[in-house]
């Protein structure tokens, strides 16, 4: 372990532990982001009830890496929508359109790796947004 300035500790987190962002159908709970990863990454589960939508199409700079825990998730890479069951891998390399949603009759969910990093700081206005704008049915 590096012990030299400005070192990390490592973390350790149980299941289900982390930092939840309730969104209605949608659940986000964020493992490490920031001063954690050094704002190189952001690794988080999202979760879905069944026959939910996800934000929408959408692109950013960053990498979304997209890998299902549980259930089929639904994914949106540039122009065309995949079925992701789980243990199944999704890349939207940066500037790619994309979403999520979950069509089945399970809750559904993925961890995300957003490279680079501090994704987290804009959950309380992805949230707000949610809540003002509840997610569809799929």
């Amino acid at each position: 372990m590096s012990t030299g300035p400005g070192a990390r500790p490592p973390l350790h987190l149980a299941p289900g532990e982390g930092r939840r962002y309730e969104m209605g159908r949608i659940q986000a709970v964020f493992k490490a982001d920031g001063a954690e990863t050094a704002e190189g990454y952001s690794i988080s589960e999202w979760w879905l009830e069944p026959h939910t939508t996800g934000p929408g199409a959408h692109s950013h700079p960053e990498d979304d890496v997209f890998y299902v825990l549980a259930g089929t998730m639904n994914f949106l890479v540039g122009d065309r929508w995949v079925d992701a069951p789980a243990g199944s891998l999704v890349l939207a390399p940066g500037g790619t359109t994309h979403d999520f949603e979950n069509r089945g009759d399970e809750r559904a969910g993925a961890l995300n790796l957003s490279v680079p990093g501090a994704f987290e700081p804009h959950m309380p206005g992805i949230r707000d947004w949610f809540l003002a704008n509840p997610p569809g049915r799929a």
